[in-house]
C-alpha cells in the first residue's frame, strides 16, 4: 500500500483498501465471513497505543478482522494481560525513562516502536493520547492511520472551548461559561464574580473526572483551580481549564456517533451515564430509560448536525446535561471511543470498534450497512465499572495482589477485563478499573437483575473492590426506577450502607497458612494435641436396647415448666422434686479448671443433640457467663454470644445456667448499673434461663444489683453464697453464723434459689451436713444447690452428704473430665445415691456413652492440661480455687517460678492473712494471687509487705482491691497496711457502681456500627464488659474470619502435607481443603508462600515467618483511636508537604498532598495543634493508614 501523506480527503489513499461496491454488504456483516476473508483489507497489522481492558477489546475485533496486533507497555505493566493478548509487544523506553503513565504519553516514541515493526494503524484507544491532535498528526506524518478523527477534528472538538464556540454557531444550547480556556485564577475569579457559584472547573484537554473540580464557595475556589490543573498537567500533559456554571441534579446523556471520509455522520442512540463519582461514569446504560421521546429526538439531531459542522470523522460521542425542566445542554464531544461503548454495541448489534478500525481503512457507513435507517435499538443494557477501590473509605483506591479471581458469566453477560486475573499485582499507577460488566436484557428490568446476578457471581480477594457499593446502588428504588442524577452518589449517603462478600474462604486460609508456618497462636498452648483423628461419636440405646434417634434433640425436661410456668413454679417444682438433681459443669467450670476454658464452641455443639437426650432430667447444665465469656473472644476468636445462641438452638429441654459476677456482670471490676442490666436483658433473650449470682466478697450490695437485674429480665435468680475456708475451725471469722445471716439477706432480695459457691473445694462433708442442713431447716421451701471443686478429693463424699443434708442440686461434671480442681465425678455421685430416695433420674449407660466422647475431645486438648497428678490436700491450707490453681501453675511457669510452686501456694496463705484473710473468687482470688507471685518474685515474706508497704510498687489489682473497687470485705480492710500501700489513692466505702456515670449505650452501638460496619444489642454488651477485647476480636475476625467452623484439629495444628480435610461454612457450602506446600522464606520480606488447594483450585496465602530475622521497613500505621495520629487516607505518593515539624495548623489545615491513580488527594489537619514527627517527605510511597504525622492538641504533651 502506498504511504499516506496525511491527506484523508474523499479521494485519498484509502479507495486503495476499500472500494464502493467492492463487497456484497450481506457478506461484510458476516462475522464468520469477515474472519474468514483476510482480503477483506490489505491492512494488516495494527497497534493500540494504550493499556488495561481497552487494548484487548481492540485486539478481539482486530483478530476478527484479520490483523496482526501489537501492545506497548510501560516497564511496570510488563505482567499486565493486555501485553499477552497481542500478537506482538513492545516496552515503551528503556526502564526508568518514563513515569508509569508517562511511557504511555511518549507519542513519539510509541510511533517509533510502529514504524519498526510494520505497523501501519495506530488506535488510541480511550484516555492517554486519544485526544491529543498532535500525536494524531504525528501518526499521519509518518505514513501511518490514525484510527479516529483528523487532527483538525479534534482541534475543534477535543478542546472542550473551541466546541462549545461550534456548538453555538451550530444553534446548540451550551451552560453558561467562560469564553475560552484559562489558566490564570483571576480569569475563574472574574467568571464567578459574574455568574457566583456553584460552578464546575474542567480540563480543557482530557475527561474520564481528571483535572474536575465542583466549587460551590469563595474560600474552595483557588485551592480547587490550582489541584484541577495539576491534574490536568499531569493526566493529559496540559493544564488548562475552563469553567462553567454548575448545573444541579442535571442527568448526563451522550450520544454515540459514526462519521465516514465522505461526510456521512450516523447516531447509534444514546446512552445515560448520570450514575457518576468524582464527575467519572460508574454505571452507564442504553437507551436512557425516561427521557421523553421528543427531547430524544431533538438531542439526537443536534448531535449529528454537530458532528456534521466539523466534517467528524470516525467514532465520537457528543454528551449532554438534560436539566429537572428536560432541557438539555451540549457540554463537549468526545473525539474518540468511550469506556461505556459496549451498551451501545449490546442494544444495536454493531460492533463500534470494527467499524472504527473500517472507517480508518477507507470503508463508507454505506459500505457497513450503517445507514441510520438500518440501525435500530434492542432492550436494554447496563455497563458497570469493577474497580479496585473501597467504597467504605471514599473510594480510595486499593494495590496489592489479587489473591482470587473468579469472574461471572452467562446468558446476556459480557466481560471486558484487562487486569483482573488472579496473581496480577494493583498498583497505584494506573486506572483502578478492573473489569467492566455488561449486561443485556429485553427489558430494563431484566438487564438491571442480570447485573445484580452477575456482581454476586464474581469472587475478587486480596483487594478491595466497589461490587458492594454496586449492589446497593443497583437495589436503591431511584435506579430501579431509572431516574438517577449526575450527583446522585454523593445525595444519597444510604448507598453507602454496604453488605460485602464476607470473604470467608480466603480469610480462613490466611489463618491456616499462618499456623503452617508459625504454628498456633493460642495463648497457653504447649505442643501439639495427643489425639489428632475423627472423634467417634456416642449411640445412646434406651431401657429396652432400642437406639435413640439423636439427629433431632430431645424436647422433654425440666425447662419446659420454666418456660411454660415462670421462674417461680420452675422453683417450686425442683423443690417437690424428690430425688436430688445434679448440674453439669462440663460445659464450663470443668473445661475452665482443666482446659484453661480453651474448649470451642464446635466441639459443645458436636455433643449438644446426644448431650439433650443423656441428660434430660439435668437441673441445668453450667454452660455460660464466667472466663468461658471473656476467653472465648480472647483466645478463641469467637463471639460467646453466637456461642449461646447455637447451644440453646440444640438443647431446648435442658435449662442453661450462667455465672454472674454480680455488679460486674460478667467482668473482673464493677460496670455503672445500667451496663449489668442491659447484659442481663440480652443473656435472657438469647438462652440463659437461671443466673448464679455471686459476689466476690460476699458483699451484699454488690449481689443486689445482679440480682435484680436478673428479675427485671425474667429470669431465675440463683443468690449464692462464696463459701470459704473451713467452718469447723473455730478459728475462721467464716462461721456458721455468717452463712446463716448472708443466705437471710438474700432470701429478703426475692431469690428463687439459692447457690453455695465452694470455689477451692474446702467444704469438708461435716461442715457440708451442717451448713445445708441448718439451711434447710430455717428454710424448708428454699430451693439449694451446692457447687463444688473436687481439689481436695472429697467432693463426690461432701455432695452426698449436702444430698442427704437437703441440697435439692449438686453439681458434678463428665467422668473424663472431674476430679482434682474440676467438679466430682457424675458416675461416682450417682453410683453414691443408687438405690436411694435422692438418685438424680439419670441412666448411667447414656451418661457413660457421652463420656466417651469428652475421653476423646480432653486428648484433643492435651496441650492446655495444667499437669495435676491428683488431689492436693493443701488446698485445706491454700484455699487456692480449682480454677484459679489451674490458671497459677501456669502463670508460675511464664514468670520463670515453676520450681518455686511449693513456695508460691505458701506465699498465697500468707497473701491471703495480709488482706485479712477474704472471700476468694473471681476476681478477689486474683488479687491474693498476684500478691504471692509478687512476693515470691521479690522474695517477700509477711512480716516485709507489712514494713515496706508504703514503697513497694504493688499488682494493680491489689492497689484496686484496698481502694475498694471490688466492694467491701467482710471485717474491714486490714490496716495500716491499707492507707500505707495507697499512698494518698481515694478509698470507697460504699459499692463503686455507685460513683460511675451510666454508659452511653446508644453511643457504644453507633461508634461499633461507624468501625466495624454492623452491630447487635449483644456486641455493645461486649463492648460494654470488655471493650479492648471485644475491639481486638473484631480486628482477628477482621483478618481472619469465623474461625468457629474450623475443626479444633486444624484450629491447634496444621494438616500435614497432602491430607483432605472438610470445613463447612454453614448449611451447604462445604470447602474441601488440601495443604499443598509451604514454599521457601523470602530473604528480602520475612515471608513465605503457603499453597492449598481449596475446591480443586490452588489458591496461595502469603504468611509473615515470626521466626524470620529479616529487618522491618515497612512504616508504621496510624492508630485509629489516637485522633492526634494522622494517617494516609490511601496508597499513593506524596506530591506535596504543606506543613513541618512545630508548625501550628487549624482543623481543615492541609497537611499533604497525595496523588494515587491519577488523582490527587489533599490530607487535612483533623483538628487544631501543633504538628510533630513527620513520617514522610516528598516522593515517597506511602500505604493506606501509613502513618503522616501526629497533631498534638494545645495543652497536651
Amino acid at each position: 500500500m502506498a504511504a499516506h501523506t496525511g491527506d484523508h480527503g474523499e479521494h485519498g489513499p484509502y479507495s486503495e483498501v476499500f472500494e464502493e461496491g467492492a463487497l456484497d454488504m450481506k457478506q461484510a456483516q458476516t462475522v464468520h465471513r469477515i474472519r474468514a476473508n483476510s482480503s477483506i483489507m490489505q491492512l494488516k497489522k495494527i497497534l493500540v497505543a494504550n493499556r488495561g481492558e481497552i487494548p484487548i477489546r481492540i485486539f478481539r475485533t482486530a483478530h476478527e478482522l484479520s490483523l496482526q496486533t501489537v501492545a506497548v507497555f510501560s516497564y511496570e505493566d510488563r505482567l499486565s494481560m493486555h501485553r499477552q493478548k497481542a500478537d506482538e509487544a513492545y516496552v515503551i523506553g528503556k526502564r526508568g525513562q518514563y513515569t508509569p503513565v508517562g511511557a504511555y504519553l511518549a507519542g513519539d516514541e510509541i510511533i517509533k516502536i510502529a514504524l519498526q515493526h510494520g505497523v501501519q494503524m495506530i488506535h488510541p484507544g480511550y484516555g492517554f493520547l486519544s485526544e491529543n491532535a498532535e500525536f494524531a498528526r504525528n501518526v499521519e506524518k509518518a505514513g501511518l492511520i490514525f484510527v479516529g478523527p483528523s487532527p483538525e477534528v479534534i482541534d475543534s472538538l477535543g478542546d472542550k472551548v473551541s466546541a462549545r464556540t461550534l456548538a453555538i454557531k451550530a444553534g446548540v444550547p451550551v451552560v453558561p461559561g467562560t469564553e475560552g480556556a484559562v489558566d490564570k485564577f483571576e480569569d475563574v475569579k472574574k467568571f464567578t464574580d459574574e455568574y457566583g457559584f456553584p460552578i464546575i472547573i474542567k480540563a480543557a484537554y482530557g475527561g474520564g473526572g481528571r483535572g474536575m473540580r465542583v466549587v460551590r464557595e469563595q474560600k474552595d475556589l483557588e485551592d480547587s483551580f490550582n489541584r484541577a490543573t495539576s491534574e490536568a498537567k499531569s493526566a493529559f500533559g496540559n493544564g488548562t481549564v475552563f469553567v462553567e456554571r454548575f448545573l444541579d441534579k442535571p442527568k448526563h446523556i451522550e450520544v454515540q456517533l459514526l462519521g465516514d471520509n465522505q461526510g456521512n455522520i450516523v447516531h447509534l442512540y444514546e446512552r445515560d451515564c448520570s450514575v457518576q463519582r468524582r464527575h467519572q461514569k460508574v454505571v452507564e446504560l442504553a437507551p436512557a430509560k425516561d427521557l421523553p421521546v421528543d427531547v430524544r429526538d431533538n438531542l439526537l439531531k443536534d448531535a449529528v448536525k454537530l458532528a456534521k459542522s466539523v466534517n467528524y470523522r470516525n467514532a465520537g460521542t457528543a454528551e449532554f446535561l438534560v436539566d429537572q425542566k428536560n432541557r438539555y445542554y451540549f457540554i463537549e464531544i468526545n473525539p474518540r471511543i468511550q469506556v461505556e461503548h459496549t451498551i451501545t454495541e449490546e442494544i444495536t448489534g454493531i460492533d463500534l470498534i470494527a467499524a472504527q478500525i473500517q472507517i480508518a481503512a477507507g470503508a463508507t457507513l454505506q459500505q457497513l450497512g450503517l445507514t441510520q435507517d438500518r440501525i435500530s435499538t434492542r432492550g436494554f443494557a447496563i455497563q458497570c465499572r469493577i474497580t479496585t477501590e473501597d467504597p467504605s473509605k471514599g473510594f480510595s483506591p486499593d494495590t496489592g495482589k489479587i489473591e482470587v479471581y473468579r469472574s461471572a458469566g452467562g446468558n446476556g453477560v459480557r466481560l471486558d477485563g484487562g487486569n483482573g486475573f488472579a496473581g496480577a499485582i494493583i498498583t497505584p499507577h494506573y486506572d483502578s478499573m478492573l473489569v467492566k460488566c455488561t449486561c443485556h436484557g429485553s427489558t430494563y428490568e431484566i438487564a438491571r437483575r442480570k447485573m445484580l446476578r452477575a456482581l454476586v457471581e464474581f469472587r475478587i480477594r486480596g483487594v478491595k473492590t466497589n461490587i458492594p457499593f454496586l449492589a446497593s446502588l443497583l437495589t436503591h428504588p431511584t435506579f430501579i426506577e431509572g431516574n438517577c442524577w449526575t450527583t446522585f452518589i454523593d445525595d444519597t449517603p444510604e448507598l453507602f450502607d454496604l453488605v460485602g462478600s464476607q470473604n470467608r474462604a480466603q480469610k480462613l486460609l490466611a489463618y491456616l497458612g499462618d499456623i503452617a508456618v508459625n504454628g498456633s497462636s493460642i495463648k497457653g498452648q504447649i505442643g501439639e494435641p495427643k489425639f489428632k483423628g475423627e472423634i467417634i461419636m456416642p449411640e445412646l440405646f434406651d431401657e429396652s436396647g432400642n437406639k435413640i434417634d439423636t439427629s433431632v434433640p430431645c424436647e422433654k425436661g425440666w425447662r419446659n415448666i420454666l418456660v411454660e410456668k415462670g421462674p417461680e413454679a420452675f422453683a417450686k417444682a425442683v423443690r417437690d422434686n424428690k430425688g436430688c438433681l445434679l448440674m453439669d459443669t462440663t460445659w464450663r467450670d470443668a473445661h475452665q479448671s482443666l482446659l484453661a476454658t480453651r474448649v470451642r464452641t464446635v466441639d459443645l455443639l458436636n455433643i449438644a443433640k446426644e448431650t439433650s437426650h443423656a441428660y434430660s432430667n439435668l437441673f441445668s447444665l453450667e454452660c455460660w457467663g464466667g472466663a468461658t465469656f471473656d476467653v472465648a473472644m480472647r483466645f478463641l476468636y469467637e463471639d460467646p454470644w453466637d456461642r449461646l445462641r447455637k447451644m440453646r438452638k440444640l438443647v431446648p429441654n435442658i435449662p442453661f445456667q450462667m455465672l454472674l459476677r454480680g455488679a460486674n456482670g460478667v467482668a473482673y471490676s464493677s460496670l455503672p448499673d445500667n451496663a449489668i442490666y442491659h447484659f442481663c436483658e440480652q443473656a435472657k433473650k438469647h438462652g440463659v434461663d437461671i443466673f448464679r449470682v455471686f459476689d466476690a466478697l460476699n458483699d451484699i450490695d454488690q449481689l443486689e444489683v445482679g440480682i435484680k437485674a436478673v428479675q427485671k429480665a425474667g429470669g431465675v435468680v440463683e443468690g449464692t453464697v462464696c463459701y470459704s475456708g473451713d467452718m469447723l475451725n473455730p478459728k475462721k471469722k467464716y462461721n456458721l453464723e455468717y452463712y446463716l445471716s448472708l443466705v437471710e439477706k438474700l432470701v429478703k432480695l426475692g431469690i428463687h434459689i439459692l447457690g453455695i459457691k465452694d470455689m477451692a473445694g474446702v467444704m469438708k462433708p461435716k461442715a457440708a451436713t451442717l451448713l445445708i442442713g441448718t439451711i434447710r431447716e430455717k428454710y424448708p421451701n428454699l430451693v439449694i444447690h451446692v457447687h463444688t471443686h473436687d481439689s481436695a478429693g472429697t467432693g463426690v463424699a461432701s455432695m452426698v452428704a449436702c444430698a442427704k443434708a437437703g441440697a435439692d442440686v449438686v453439681d458434678t461434671a463428665s467422668d473424663s473430665m472431674s476430679g482434682m480442681t474440676s467438679q466430682p465425678s457424675v458416675g461416682a455421685v450417682l453410683a453414691s445415691l443408687e438405690g436411694s430416695d435422692l438418685y438424680p433420674g439419670l441412666d448411667e449407660h447414656q451418661v457413660r456413652a457421652i463420656d466417651h466422647y469428652w475421653a476423646q475431645l480432653r486428648l484433643m486438648y492435651s496441650p492446655f492440661e495444667a499437669g495435676l497428678q491428683g488431689p492436693d490436700s493443701t488446698v485445706y491450707d491454700h484455699e487456692i480455687p480449682g480454677g484459679q490453681l489451674t490458671n497459677m501453675m501456669f502463670q508460675a511457669s511464664q514468670l520463670g517460678l515453676g520450681a518455686q510452686w511449693a513456695e508460691t501456694k505458701k506465699a498465697y496463705e500468707q497473701a491471703n492473712d495480709l488482706l485479712g484473710d477474704i472471700v476468694k473468687v473471681t476476681p478477689t482470688s486474683k488479687v491474693v494471687g498476684d500478691l504471692a507471685q509478687f512476693m515470691v518474685s521479690n522474695k517477700l515474706n509477711f512480716d516485709d509487705v507489712q514494713k515496706r508497704a508504703g514503697e513497694l510498687d504493688f499488682p494493680g489489682s491489689v492497689l484496686d482491691f484496698f481502694e475498694g473497687l471490688m466492694g467491701q470485705p467482710y471485717g474491714g480492710f486490714p490496716e495500716p497496711l491499707r492507707t500505707n500501700a495507697l499512698r494518698g489513692r481515694r478509698k470507697l466505702d460504699k459499692r463503686p457502681g455507685l460513683s460511675l456515670e451510666p454508659l452511653d449505650l446508644a453511643k457504644i452501638k453507633k461508634d461499633i456500627h461507624n468501625t466495624w460496619g454492623s452491630v447487635t444489642e449483644c456486641d455493645v454488651s461486649s463492648y460494654a464488659m470488655y471493650p479492648k477485647v471485644f475491639e481486638d476480636y473484631r480486628k482477628f475476625i477482621q483478618k481472619f474470619g469465623d474461625l468457629s467452623v474450623l475443626p479444633t484439629r486444624y484450629f491447634l495444628s496444621a494438616p500435614e502435607i497432602g491430607e483432605e480435610f472438610h470445613v463447612e461454612l454453614e448449611k451447604g457450602k462445604v470447602l474441601i481443603l488440601k495443604l499443598l506446600a509451604v514454599g521457601p522464606l523470602s530473604d528480602t520480606t520475612g515471608q513465605r508462600e503457603v499453597f492449598y488447594e481449596m475446591n480443586g483450585e490452588v489458591r496461595q496465602v502469603t504468611v509473615d515467618d515470626n521466626n524470620a530475622a529479616v529487618e522491618n521497613t515497612s512504616r508504621p500505621k496510624a492508630d485509629p483511636g489516637d485522633s492526634s495520629q494522622v494517617g494516609a487516607p490511601m496508597s499513593g505518593v506524596v506530591v506535596e508537604i504543606r506543613v513541618h515539624d512545630g508548625g501550628e495548623v487549624k482543623k481543615g489545615d492541609p497537611i499533604a498532598v497525595l496523588s494515587a491513580m491519577k488523582m490527587e488527594m489533599v490530607i487535612s489537619a483533623p483538628h487544631a495543634g501543633k504538628v510533630s514527627t513527620i513520617q514522610i517527605k516528598e516522593g515517597d510511597s506511602v500505604g493506606g493508614s501509613d502513618l503522616i504525622c501526629k497533631i498534638v492538641k494545645p495543652g497536651e504533651k
